[in-house]
């Protein structure tokens, strides 16, 4: 190999690592259209000018098998051969293809616009528990979790001999001290 060229292992790791991105019943072996084309996207061979999401698809159409949904790492090969001298136009085929290997390797599926947790001041001000008042204020602890159950709701003590009388003991100890 030449000096500064990718090796296919390497390439192949982050094939697989996008090929299971999203379904887990995928092995890594095979990827389909979307993840081909997130790849495409978050490895930026899409550049909007040469290469764009509609030529990727194109050509994830035409190098997979007729009726097939999934492509393998050889016909994966294949579309970044032909998408390579599309986005790195006057260069060898070769010196191409390892330009878009380097744009690939070491990279993972992004998880772009995942929702974060709300902080703001007024949600800061609802789920503080130190200032809830009346009955809000049985439903937690001094930590400030909650009780569940026995901080909803009134439940009896039916402990003792009779349910009002809350004494040490059984009915039986009551009788002898008598």
């Amino acid at each position: 190999m030449a000096e500064g060229s990718v090796s296919t292992a390497e390439v192949e790791s982050s094939f697989q690592k996008f090929a299971v991105h999203g379904d887990t019943k995928a092995t890594g072996k095979e990827m389909n259209g979307k993840n081909f084309a997130k790849l495409c996207k978050d490895c930026h061979i899409i550049d909007g000018k040469n290469v764009t999401t509609i030529d990727v698809d194109i050509v994830f159409s035409k190098v997979k098998a007729k009726s097939a949904r999934v492509i393998t790492f050889e016909q994966f090969n294949q579309a970044l051969t032909e998408l390579a001298s599309k986005r790195f136009k006057g260069k060898s085929k070769e010196e191409a293809l390892q330009q878009i290997y380097g744009l690939i390797v070491g990279k993972e599926p992004a998880n772009a616009g995942v929702t974060k947790v709300a902080k703001a001041a007024a949600v800061d001000r609802l789920t503080d528990t130190t200032k809830y008042t009346g009955s809000h204020k049985e439903r937690f602890d001094e930590s400030g979790k909650g009780k569940g159950k026995s901080g909803r709701e009134d439940i009896p003590d039916t402990r003792g001999y009779v349910s009002a009388y809350k004494g040490s003991g059984t009915y039986d100890d009551k009788v002898k001290d008598a």
